[in-house]
């Protein structure tokens, strides 16, 4: 979760931070799991004991106030039909599948083996909303797939197809500006860069900061694999925290979250994750695929991460014909 000096509490000065710090409390996380009795017990017999407690009670308070209100079944529906908007990722095939596009709000995972053309569809959606929505793009590429060559391309037949010659630079260089590129090689900086997107999200003056609508990840599956063996218990609670930050930045931002999972028969790997905000997000992420004991392939991570995604897209490739495949395998308001 994120540390204690994210939540932007006056209160928290670098004497009280130094404080819990000496009782192993970090983050958020750390002061929900302690017993808050007795470190209060302690903070009595500090000599700034008042400022101690106050700084506990603040911290409560503040918590407390994340949590969701109660929505009535009435109310979700409202939502989805009036609120909810779309972004068209730009493959004919994928926006044909979801309806239009990416829906805001809801995490997408793509499924498929290596080549099959998950980060294809990545970049391509990079391009077309950062194009199409004039918004901010923000792309976490955790295995160097990112191509400025590829989106460059895309770009071009997107300029030329719309724009007079001499508006086509202009308009070029104004929708590569609002893709926002990060390199992220494990797990915990990824954690640390999501729940710092978070804090700005809630934070942000929106007159002065770029409006982002879409964040993709790719992969999810390459910093998660590594943290993954057997029953390593911290390594699946990181797995879940991951998931939970993605659905929390899609659901409480509007964003429409994708994801990517890669299909291979002795590892997986999660390749792309996309995340919007503003008053409406998309988050996209890919993940692998892994064979299971009846030799059948289905998306790597197992069961925890299954309930993750809203909605999870099957893409697979022939290659002798060069002919690729996509099929709607869960979503949560379509008939798959």
């Amino acid at each position: 979760m994120a540390p204690l000096r994210a939540l932007n509490l006056q209160v928290l000065t670098p004497q009280v931070l130094q404080f819990f710090a000496a009782h192993g409390i970090i983050s958020v996380e750390d002061f929900l799991i302690h017993d808050l009795y007795t470190l209060a017990a302690i903070a009595e017999h500090q000599g700034s004991s008042e400022v101690l407690k106050q700084a506990i009670a603040e911290i409560l308070s503040f918590v407390d106030k994340q949590h969701a209100q109660w929505l009535t079944g009435a109310q979700l529906l409202d939502s989805i039909q009036q609120n909810k908007l779309v972004l068209p990722t730009g493959c004919e095939g994928v926006d044909s599948l979801l309806g239009g596009g990416l829906l805001e709000g809801t995490l997408t995972e793509l499924v498929g083996p290596s080549a099959s053309g998950k980060t294809q569809i990545c970049l391509r959606a990079t391009s077309h909303v950062a194009y199409h929505s004039q918004a901010a793009v923000m792309y976490l590429d955790t295995c160097n797939s990112f191509s400025s060559k590829r989106v460059v391309d895309f770009l071009d037949v997107l300029c030329k197809s719309s724009l007079n010659s001499k508006d086509q630079q202009g308009e070029f260089e104004r929708t590569m500006k609002e893709i926002f590129h990060y390199n992220v090689f494990d797990i915990y900086s990824m954690l640390d860069l999501l729940h710092h997107t978070e804090f700005c999200m809630r934070t942000q003056d929106k007159n002065r900061n770029p409006m982002v609508r879409l964040l993709i990840v790719d992969s999810v599956s390459s910093v998660i694999t590594p943290v993954l063996s057997g029953s390593n218990l911290q390594g699946h609670s990181l797995m879940i925290s991951l998931g939970m930050i993605l659905k929390k930045l899609a659901l409480e931002y509007n964003l429409a979250v994708l994801d990517s999972v890669l299909i291979r028969v002795i590892f997986c790997q999660i390749n792309t994750i996309i995340l919007c905000s503003e008053r409406k997000n998309n988050t996209m992420i890919t993940n692998h695929t892994v064979l299971d004991k009846w030799g059948v392939l289905k998306p790597a991570l197992g069961e925890s991460w299954k309930c993750m995604p809203h909605v999870r897209l099957l893409l697979s490739r022939d290659p002798v014909n060069d002919i690729c495949d996509i099929s709607l395998i869960k979503h949560t308001s379509k008939r798959s």
